[in-house]
């Protein structure tokens, strides 16, 4: 949430639209998301058979040019951080110690975790489809200028969090650009386009599926997805499958939940995954980062089978750990990046992205940090081991959520600092929303998309792929689109 005094970034078409024009383009651009697959399935009124315009944001928010350029340029490296992470047994199981012991969730992963270490890793090449969160912050020690049409023009960017598996936005991320690409010709301002930067995170996430795909070298073998019970967010999905097809019309595709895998899934004599007759041999997790998801013993039992498997997973269960915020907690302190980064310019583009985050384990590191929250609430962020949004405590709740928890319960969060972003102003578009919408205060994450393909010891494959961005009402707390919390939106830059 943004402070009244944030600096506020300049708009990339001058506001506000006249009242005709605006109702007339903005009736052309919902019809538009449609058509073109910038939609949703309605949680309210939900039918497999109608979608709505996700919520967007009229125009691009202003980004700094310099700022996007420099967080492009490092996901390559955070993608080398987190393989790395991910394939250090004893720093996962050092670090998760004693959030596993009072979060059942992360506890159940961690026993897959270590009934594949111990019964031998089948398949040692892991796939990560990564998305480094970052946001702007007002209140950096190292200041850097951008343009700002108020005082204190001063911002840096900082990491919110690194997600490891269902990394959305692949298809909405371009999809963004486009619809505002089409706004901004209709209101007569296409000369802005040459500052959206291009954007493949589509094609970029599905060429890293393929490419793992084409390591196993089995021409009759599918990718599956892993899927929710009810999909919502379906275009964003169905699209990535539907750009594997078009492309490469000779890889199969195939989607099945957490149950279906249990009943219709088997181990070949070889160790490869069948899934009814068909050979899987990558796996694409769109489902099972949330309790929701396993419904009982049969969906644990469904991840254990496809973690004994050849197929290479996106991610693997040890990616899968590695992308929890206990973990990125660890990474935040001076001295552990050397453990897996041994380039020291290198580790100093890391650490300056990194933000406070705080233990909160028994012990005198996490008593210190409930004093911090205590002592100033609104200057920090609680978060749990869980992915999705919706799950974090904010400013003035956080001393009533800690007082609620005893010691052990502690150690299955952990404290962040807030970030304070510039605003932007803008018209958010939703569907059932007032029209004419009003000129509201925005705030919004960028997502930086990632692919890496490896083992242990050798990196084959590393790339960024792409981006998104996220925009919310400068005065929510959460802001995820498919939860209903935020908007499409994309960056227009700005030197």
């Amino acid at each position: 949430m943004a402070t009244n005094d944030a600096p506020v970034l300049e708009s990339c078409i001058p506001i506000p639209i006249e009242e005709e024009c605006l109702l007339e383009v903005i009736e052309k651009a919902k019809d538009w998301a449609i058509m073109h697959g910038a939609a949703m399935r309605s949680k309210n009124n939900f039918s497999p058979d109608a979608l709505q315009f996700a919520p967007f944001i009229l125009t691009p928010s202003s980004f700094p040019r310099k700022e996007f350029e420099k967080a492009v340029e490092l996901q390559v490296t955070l993608n080398e951080l987190m393989h790395y992470v991910a394939h250090d047994e004893e720093f996962l199981k050092e670090t998760l110690r004693n959030t596993i012991q009072v979060d059942a969730f992360t506890g159940a992963l961690f026993e897959i975790y270590e009934t594949v270490l111990k019964e031998g890793i089948s398949q040692p090449i892991s796939l990560g489809l990564l998305r480094s969160d970052l946001m702007l912050e007002t209140k950096c020690e190292n200041s850097c200028p951008i343009r700002c049409a108020r005082a204190k023009p001063y911002c840096c960017w900082k990491q919110v969090e690194i997600n490891t598996i269902a990394s959305g936005f692949g298809h909405l991320g371009p999809a963004s650009k486009a619809i505002q690409s089409f706004i901004l010709k209709e209101l007569g301002h296409a000369d802005k386009l040459v500052d959206l930067p291009e954007n493949h995170a589509l094609s970029g996430l599905c060429n890293g599926m393929v490419e793992a795909w084409k390591i196993q070298d089995n021409p009759s073998a599918a990718i599956m997805f892993v899927i929710e019970d009810v999909t919502y967010n379906i275009c964003d999905q169905r699209f990535h499958e539907f750009y594997i097809r078009e492309t490469y019309p000779h890889i199969p595709v195939i989607r099945r939940s957490l149950t279906q895998i249990y009943q219709q899934g088997k181990l070949g004599s070889n160790g490869d995954l069948l899934i009814d007759d068909t050979v899987v041999t990558v796996i694409y997790f769109r489902a099972g980062y949330e309790p929701g998801h396993y419904h009982g013993p049969n969906e644990w039992a469904a991840r254990l089978l496809m973690e004994r498997s050849k197929a290479i997973k996106c991610p693997s269960i040890h990616y899968h750990l590695a992308g929890t915020k206990k973990v990125q907690q660890a990474l935040a302190k001076p001295s552990i990046l050397k453990r897996f980064i041994h380039e020291e310019a290198k580790i100093d583009s890391i650490k300056d992205i990194f933000t406070g985050l705080y233990s909160l384990d028994k012990g005198e590191e996490g008593a210190q940090a409930v004093k911090l929250a205590y002592s100033n609430p609104e200057r920090y962020v609680l978060k749990p081991q869980r992915e999705g949004g919706g799950n974090n405590v904010y400013g003035v709740d956080i001393p009533e959520a800690l007082e609620k928890m005893n010691e052990d319960e502690r150690s299955a969060w952990i404290l962040m600092e807030r970030i304070f972003p510039p605003l932007s102003r803008g018209y958010m578009v939703r569907p059932g929303g007032n029209m004419p919408p009003q000129i509201v205060d925005l705030v919004s994450e960028l997502g930086i998309f990632g692919a890496i393909i490896g083992t242990k010891d050798k990196i084959l494959y590393n790339k960024q792929v792409g981006h998104m961005l996220r925009t919310k009402l400068s005065s929510a707390n959460e802001g995820g689109v498919a939860a209903g919390l935020g908007a499409l939106d994309s960056p227009y830059l700005i030197d």
